[in-house]
């Protein structure tokens, strides 16, 4: 047990030690956890870490690490991502897959089988990594985030098959019968899941939840049990907690179970990180670096320009498309999973696995510079990014009238009732969105409209700015309202001009700039309510005024497609 403890506490201290370096040069963090078990790899220090405390350790951390995964892919969720995000995200996968197995097999000279594995491992971006970006940058609301999170998602469930194929490969499973026979049996027994979870599952957790303590003893427990109970059943434990947390998906309480097991995820999620390192084998570097060169362009190279163009065959602007492509240029963490479990069954080396290791470091780090710099890369690109938006939008942008009093830039949630106003006022007014969904839908209900970017000066420069009286964007990134403001003011000196901004700094800086006024929702929500408490106190007929005003509001946006932004508890 002693010795348990000495190696866990070098392999952590290890971790902390390199991971704070990487944090300092803007590198996910995950990727400390990697080096870092590179570095104590008995392949250089020769400490003797113990195999078995690698194979347990490794295990946990890809089982709760699917555990979670699972409780967020909730299967009624294909409905929410969206046309787009469903098609792109398909036919990326096939394309990417084709691209990494032509790579593998005829330029890498790798077998049949790894050549496979390697086709699938590229075909996953990272979840894990996108998510915290986009979070970091708050851009997990824009149009492009929302559909390189429904890409994901599509990814996920795709990898989770995968998972369950690999995993029913495997002992008996290897002869045709037998893997006919597993895949039989997993499929019977997620379907008895779901069964038993409709039937009685949910009526214990509705019991349980009143108990976060039970709540929390109760999800890791399902996640064993359930884990255990594919194992003895011939299928993988992975997967078994895999598919436990998409039943628990299922649950009002998801959630909350999620946000519960969090630190636990963590810890083991460091673990499994930092032992992908201590098994990437170091030593071979000089052998495979040409490998992992060549497979790393695929993700950083060939993926992004595959993403790029289907985005543009569904008719999205350059710049949505540019930025759906970076921000999905990396490997998964699915990807390390799939090829660990691939050398466990014999079906890949570990050089192998070395390989795909060591791209998902460099694709990693070099997506991440990609990402947090993506507005500047678009910048020094656009004029030769062409070729990314179907014709039929710039020809759009060149039927518009030569005045309006107000444009309205970004119809979403907040634009909706900007929108009402503007129809109020009897005068001529503009809506412009890049989303060709949105546009359809305004066009529908015959609102005036075009299909354009205002982070694009070309589109702008076709905009009647010298004319228009009134100027509101709903987008909130800084740099398009920073580059909408130049462009406005450089013609118009005269026109009143609201932006939106995430942040207290953004809405300084906006100011400093020259805006009339800058909208942080956040804040205004909070005001509201202060000035209707300080002006109604108790008087119960003016909240049932403001009550059956907001239930109109709430039913007018519900019957247009709208929701409100989930809060985040993990």
């Amino acid at each position: 047990m002693g010795e348990i403890f000495m190696q866990l506490g070098i392999l952590l201290l290890v971790a902390f030690i390199v991971s704070y370096i990487i944090q300092l040069f803007r590198q996910p963090i995950i990727i400390g956890y990697i080096v870092a078990g590179m570095i104590i790899s008995p392949f250089i220090l020769k400490i003797g870490v113990s195999q078995e405390f690698i194979g347990i350790f490794s295990e946990l951390g890809i089982a709760f690490l699917l555990f979670i995964v699972g409780l967020h892919l909730n299967p009624k969720v294909i409905r929410e991502v969206g046309k787009t995000s469903l098609i792109v995200g398909i036919a990326q996968m096939a394309l990417t897959f084709g691209v990494a197995f032509l790579v593998s097999y005829f330029l890498l000279a790798y077998s049949l089988i790894t050549s496979i594995y390697l086709g699938i491992a590229f075909s996953f971006s990272s979840t894990i990594i996108i998510m915290k970006l986009l979070s970091d940058k708050r851009q997990l609301d824009s149009l492009f985030g929302k559909l390189s999170i429904g890409i994901l998602i599509i990814q996920d469930l795709v990898a989770a098959i995968v998972l369950m194929v690999i995993s029913s490969s495997s002992g008996e499973g290897a002869t045709l019968f037998g893997f006919f026979l597993k895949t039989l049996i997993g499929v019977g027994l997620v379907l008895f899941l779901f069964f038993f979870n409709s039937i009685f599952l949910k009526r214990v957790t509705r019991s349980i939840a009143r108990s976060q303590e039970l709540l929390f003893l109760f999800s890791i427990c399902w996640c064993f049990i359930i884990g255990a109970l594919f194992n003895y059943l011939g299928l993988s434990m992975e997967i078994g907690a895999l598919v436990a947390g998409v039943v628990l998906s299922t649950s009002p309480y998801s959630t909350e179970i999620s946000a519960k097991i969090r630190p636990l995820r963590d810890f083991f999620l460091i673990l499994f990180f930092v032992i992908l390192g201590l098994n990437a084998q170091i030593s071979q570097v000089e052998s495979v670096i040409s490998n992992v060169i060549l497979l790393s362009i695929v993700a950083l190279i060939f993926k992004p320009i595959i993403l790029m163009v289907l985005m543009a065959l569904m008719g999205y602007t350059k710049r949505t498309n540019f930025l759906v492509g970076i921000t999905l240029a990396q490997i998964s963490e699915f990807s390390l999973i799939v090829l660990g479990m691939g050398v466990a069954l014999g079906h890949v080396s570990p050089e192998v696995f070395s390989t795909v290791t060591l791209s998902g470091i460099l694709t990693i780090a070099m997506s991440t510079y990609m990402i947090i710099y993506s507005q500047k890369l678009y910048q020094n690109f656009r004029r030769s990014l062409g070729f990314l938006q179907r014709k039929s939008v710039k020809i759009a942008e060149k039927k518009l009238s030569k005045e309006y009093f107000a444009i309205l830039f970004g119809y979403n949630r907040i634009g909706f009732s900007i929108l009402q106003a503007l129809k109020r006022l009897g005068k001529k007014y503009l809506v412009v969105d890049f989303n060709p969904e949105i546009i359809a839908d305004l066009k529908r209900f015959r609102v005036p409209c075009v299909y354009g970017d205002m982070s694009d000066s070309d589109f702008l420069d076709e905009l009647p700015l010298d004319k228009v009286k009134l100027i509101i964007s709903t987008v909130p990134d800084f740099d398009s309202n920073l580059l909408l403001m130049e462009n406005v003011r450089l013609v118009n000196k005269d026109a009143i001009i609201i932006l939106r901004a995430h942040t207290i700094e953004d809405a300084m800086n906006l100011y400093k700039k020259g805006a009339d006024y800058v909208l942080t929702p956040h804040f205004l929500g909070g005001e509201y309510l202060a000035k209707l408490v300080a002006q109604a106190k108790t008087d119960r007929k003016v909240y049932k005024k403001e009550r059956a005003s907001h239930i109109k509001m709430l039913e007018e946006r519900s019957s247009r497609g709208q929701e409100h932004p989930e809060v985040e508890k993990d």
